[in-house]
């Protein structure tokens, strides 16, 4: 038996987006504005936590999500006016290798589409400047949809939307949380390392030369 005996055949290649195919370290903005290494890390251990930005990215409102940590902690409103203005710079690139790849499928008509934990401004801002999403046949993002992965539903609602079995699509990601959920609704997935292991896969399903 070959290695691509052992996969289903794939009708769809789907792609989360932040550290999949582009690179997001919040701590490179805040290094920026905080100078003291101490109290850097308290800031991201306590003030500006991934946990906290991802109910952005659940749809939670941006004026009162910033308004509330500020009244919870005074003395930093300039900081979290910053999270809220200077998003951008949280992403210093793309994540080397992933776009290329994404062009290689395209150029071989493999559907595309994307499933991101993105808050609905920072995805429109960051979005009109990047041109590889114009090879994506739709893009579900979380802050529009105000649901968030691994929650079951935006993977069903992706479903849907995508007009793809969910067995029938690949989906990559490099949270585990959101590959488990994937899994469990009976998506084939990759759990992304790099680009080079993610070549390798689709190269072994024939999705690749």
């Amino acid at each position: 038996m070959s290695v691509v005996d052992l996969f289903s055949p794939v009708e769809a290649v789907v792609f989360d987006v932040g550290r999949v195919l582009v690179q997001w370290d919040m701590r490179r903005l805040f290094a920026r504005l905080i100078a003291e290494p101490a109290r850097l890390d308290w800031f991201m251990a306590n003030v500006v936590t991934e946990a906290w930005h991802f109910e952005h990215d659940a749809g939670r409102d941006l004026g009162e999500m910033v308004a509330a940590r500020q009244a919870e902690f005074p003395g930093h409103d300039d900081l979290l006016d910053a999270y809220a203005t200077r998003f951008g710079e949280t992403i210093p690139g793309n994540v080397p290798g992933s776009h290329e790849i994404v062009r290689e499928l395209a150029a071989r008509s493999v559907p595309l589409f994307a499933i991101t934990n993105f808050a609905s401004v920072f995805w429109r801002d960051y979005r009109a400047g990047e041109p590889l999403f114009d090879l994506f046949g739709d893009i579900v993002v979380s802050g529009d949809e105000k649901i968030a992965k691994p929650d079951a539903r935006i993977f069903d609602l992706a479903a849907r939307r995508f007009g793809h079995a969910p067995e029938s699509m690949l989906f990559i990601d490099d949270s585990a949380a959101n590959i488990d959920g994937a899994c469990a609704l009976g998506w084939q997935v990759h759990h992304f390392r790099d680009a080079r292991t993610l070549r390798a896969d689709l190269s072994a399903r024939g999705l690749l030369g």
